[in-house]
């Protein structure tokens, strides 16, 4: 009987264990990073008044978000957020690196701006949603089973 007893609390000191390191787990800080920017150095191969779209474009990749007009610049975006427990994730960092042309395709400006230069601007992501998302396979298969006409299958 010495020996169940034993046993049992070898499992129960087990999961208390368990218990304790995932909640130790989980109150601790992940960080992910999304998009690109460029580092310094790769940066200061790019001559104002030299390179143009292409040069750039080869020398450190293509930008996360260009300008809507020809003559507009490069943008490379830059974030890192810090994900904690359940509570919503929060900015830590976000890098911009503009890079402007002049109408000729020509760079006329390289800068770099970070949270430190000013307000927080929200990055946003639109889609178009077209309702369908959100369902399952199966969901828009029983959906679209009212939607088969016979007369389609039917050889004339």
């Amino acid at each position: 009987m010495s020996g169940i007893v034993t046993s049992w609390t070898v499992v129960r000191r087990m999961v208390l264990m368990g218990l304790v390191a995932l909640t130790c787990t989980a109150c601790i800080s992940t960080y992910r990073k999304f998009g690109y920017v460029p580092t310094p150095s790769e940066l200061s191969e790019i001559q104002v008044g030299k390179d143009t779209r292409e040069t750039v474009f080869q020398a450190i990749g293509s930008p996360g978000a260009s300008g809507v007009l020809k003559e507009s610049g490069y943008y490379y975006i830059a974030s890192r957020m810090r994900y904690y427990g359940a509570t919503e994730p929060k900015l830590v960092n976000r890098e911009l690196v503009a890079i402007s042309f002049d109408s000729r395709g020509v760079v006329s400006g390289v800068e770099r701006y970070g949270l430190e230069d000013g307000r927080v601007i929200p990055l946003e992501h639109r889609v178009t949603d077209n309702g369908e998302s959100d369902r399952t396979f199966i969901q828009q298969l029983l959906r679209n089973i009212g939607r088969i006409n016979p007369g389609d299958f039917a050889q004339e």
